[in-house]
């Protein structure tokens, strides 16, 4: 049973990347999926949740530059960021829970059941 993230790279400032999360060992379908992220040195952060019903939540940071979704049949969910920034950079992790996207995102992080083990997005010239 894991969750295993993939997607992750070296991008300029303004460039865009598409992180995947792709469960195996169980299915994500009714689990809400959530991305969060870990700069250097600073605490982990949500980024952006979605439920088992397609409802989304988005940190303000990220509002309109990053879209999170869903497909089911391949057991994945996808977080697409554009505009990207070097703030952006960190690893990112994608976690599953039977929560709601508002919960997973901003209620406490301990209480998801999987997580998976990151990957790096640096966003540098």
């Amino acid at each position: 049973l894991q969750l295993v993230e993939s997607g992750g790279g070296l991008v300029q400032p303004g460039g865009s990347l598409r992180l995947s999360c792709t469960a195996s060992g169980f299915t994500l379908e009714t689990n809400a999926v959530g991305w969060f992220r870990q700069a250097p040195g600073k605490e982990r952060e949500s980024v952006s949740c979605i439920s088992s019903v397609g409802s989304t939540n988005y940190a303000d940071s990220v509002k309109g530059r990053f879209t999170i979704s869903r497909d089911n049949a391949k057991n994945t969910v996808y977080l697409q960021m554009n505009s990207l920034v070097p703030e952006d950079t960190a690893v990112y992790y994608c976690a599953a829970a039977p929560l709601s996207a508002q919960i997973m995102c901003t209620g406490p992080q301990d209480v998801m059941d999987y997580w998976g083990e990151g990957t790096l997005v640096t966003v540098s010239s």
